[in-house]
């Protein structure tokens, strides 16, 4: 038997809040998370850890015992974390963060509350440094220290020296096709017919040559769509089908949505500089809030009720790519 210790420290969250929404903000995560985390500690565990037959989750004896362990764990990396506060550099200098156009109001966000926390710090964000989808030029480059892409998760761009990513956001990709037409059930039904996807390179752009492929799909006429406002006019005046994100589409008006699966993902990464020893403070700092205010963006988006589910967001920093 194998315990994950970061979902023991979900379950002492949920322990010490007293709900799973308590608890998601506690973390710093969404709800979304905090049920997956409990789910598959459930089942790593083999024994029931919740009681949920009441009108409020409980603990079982069992689920007790793990919630005291997690209590530890985070008692210890809370130590730690003083330990390196206090031994560490200061937050303070220049960071340099480069963004596609889409996440940038993301990064703004995260300036704001780097300003609050650490006034020596001297944040920089450059859009233009970051405008292919998955370009990391910049950050190979040494123009930039955090580079923020979206890409594709099966065709990824490679990682350079030097940089670790962190996948902020994934979720899935959807077909859209104007209202008033038929929705497909069949990829069949897609050969021939005109598509709306994205630049060449892009997350949208790999998708969609893949599944062509995959399904020997031959548009008829191929628009190329850059932003979600252009491909919301473009299905507004039905030019053709339709790759969207699931969140997007869960934004468009006057669609409609298959049920078709598309493989793969859309991902949110963010990609930043580290020495021998790791990230420097200001970095760190930096990737912490940038996490940060993705999830105040992907609660508010949920909390419109179009999402299908609650964006699925990787807690914290995560597990470093190399």
């Amino acid at each position: 038997m194998e315990l994950d210790p970061k979902r023991l420290l979900v379950l002492h969250a949920l322990a010490e809040s007293g709900g799973v929404a308590s608890a998601a903000r506690q973390l710093g995560v969404t709800s979304s998370a905090v049920s997956q985390a409990l789910a598959r500690l459930e089942q790593q565990a083999r024994l029931p850890l919740l009681d949920r037959s009441g009108g409020r989750i409980e603990l079982t004896a069992a689920g007790r015992a793990l919630a005291e362990r997690g209590r530890r764990i985070g008692d210890e990396l809370d130590g730690a974390v003083r330990d390196l506060a206090e031994s560490g550099a200061p937050v303070a200098g220049p960071v340099a963060i480069g963004a596609v156009p889409r996440y940038v109001p993301v990064v703004c966000s995260a300036m704001a509350v780097l300003a609050e926390r650490y006034p020596g710090l001297e944040p920089a964000l450059r859009e233009d440094l970051a405008a292919g989808a998955a370009d990391l030029d910049a950050l190979r480059n040494g123009l930039v220290d955090i580079l923020m892409v979206i890409c594709d998760s099966i065709e990824a761009p490679a990682t350079p020296a030097g940089t670790e990513y962190q996948i902020r956001i994934e979720e899935g990709y959807r077909l859209v096709v104007p209202a008033g037409r038929p929705v497909p059930t069949s990829f069949a039904e897609l050969d021939g017919v005109a598509w709306i996807t994205g630049e060449p390179g892009s997350a949208y752009a790999r998708a969609f040559d893949r599944l062509a492929a995959a399904h020997r799909l031959t548009p008829s006429r191929l628009h190329v769509a850059t932003t979600p406002q252009t491909a919301q006019v473009m299905l507004t005046a039905g030019l053709g089908v339709a790759m969207l994100s699931s969140s997007t589409a869960a934004t468009m008006r006057d669609v409609a949505v298959s049920g078709l699966p598309v493989p793969g993902a859309r991902h949110v990464r963010c990609y930043y500089r580290v020495g021998t020893d790791g990230p420097s403070p200001s970095v760190q700092a930096t990737v912490v809030a940038l996490h940060e205010a993705t999830l105040l963006a992907a609660e508010a988006m949920a909390e419109l009720g179009v999402l299908e589910q609650d964006p699925f967001i990787k807690p914290g920093l995560g597990t470093p790519r190399r």
